[in-house]
């Protein structure tokens, strides 16, 4: 392993962090999700991922939001 695919390793293990901080997704569900977006291109445009690891980690960003916006409507109903 060079010095660059540790680097890049590391930029992905940042994103799936960034995927599982629950707190700041549910405190700001658009900027987290908007963040997600925008450092998965940015390791897309970086080749540490192709596209369908992309694809993967929008589809995860997406489901993130999902996830907030049903569990904020369950919260306003007292579910």
């Amino acid at each position: 392993m060079n010095a660059s695919n540790a680097t890049g390793d590391n930029a992905a293990a940042a994103w799936f962090e960034l995927l599982g901080d629950e707190d700041a997704l549910l405190m700001r569900p658009g900027s987290h999700h908007r963040k997600l977006v925008e450092d998965a291109y940015a390791l897309h445009r970086a080749q540490v991922i192709g596209r369908d690891d992309l694809s993967d980690l929008l589809e995860r960003a997406d489901g993130a939001l999902a996830y907030v916006v049903e569990a904020l409507l369950d919260g306003d109903n007292g579910q």
